[in-house]
């Protein structure tokens, strides 16, 4: 009986007739050779995440930045624009009482008699010379105000605005506009455009 072939002779190449070992790799030769491949992949992957991650923490890092930034210099601007406040504020009931003096001498003068000696003229033009002096005053404290910016809200014939006036009663007329401001109790005033004190006014009833 003859022998059986040999699986693992050599293969005899037809055109050439010389025999060719076939190159052969066991499968768990091939496992190993793929598995430090996977795992480097798997490490780049790991990299490629943590370098997302890093950038998006530096995006937002940055914005953080430019928002504090923006906030210093907002806070900044307004110290500027607004640091005067209480103090222009504590400056308002001293206008107010210069208006009030005012008003009073006015009606005053209107209701006074015509001088009839010369004491009587001679106080007359002493209280003349002290009206002035109190208008003067008056006009010098407003013009400083301005330089800061100060708006005086003196809001007569104007309609009712419940954002810079405050409503003290209602009176019916017969002339003005309904909800309209006929007379004005208290000057309001603003800063930079922003409310100070709201204007105390009478307003006309609908």
């Amino acid at each position: 009986m003859a022998d059986k072939q040999d699986s693992t002779k050599p293969e005899v190449n037809p055109q050439t007739g010389e025999a060719e070992e076939l190159a052969t790799l066991d499968e768990p030769e091939a496992t190993e050779a793929l598995e430090p491949a996977s795992a480097l992949q798997q490490e780049i992957e790991a990299l490629q995440q943590q370098l997302a991650e890093a950038k998006e923490q530096a995006l937002r890092a940055a914005a953080e930045m430019q928002n504090v930034r923006k906030r210093a210099e907002r806070d900044v601007a307004n110290a500027h624009k607004y640091g005067q406040e209480k103090l222009i504020s504590s400056l308002l009931p001293v206008l107010d009482n210069l208006d009030r003096a005012l008003e009073a001498a006015g009606k005053g003068s209107a209701e006074a008699e015509p001088a009839t000696s010369d004491d009587n003229a001679a106080d007359s033009d002493a209280m003349q010379s002290i009206l002035e002096g109190v208008e003067l005053t008056r006009k010098s404290a407003l013009d400083v105000l301005r330089q800061f910016s100060v708006e005086v809200l003196e809001p007569y014939g104007e309609p009712f605005d419940p954002q810079l006036h405050e409503a003290m009663t209602m009176v019916p007329s017969e002339t003005a506009e309904p909800n309209s401001v006929i007379d004005v109790l208290q000057k309001g005033y603003r800063l930079n455009g922003r409310l100070l004190r709201a204007a105390m006014v009478v307003v006309a009833k609908p």
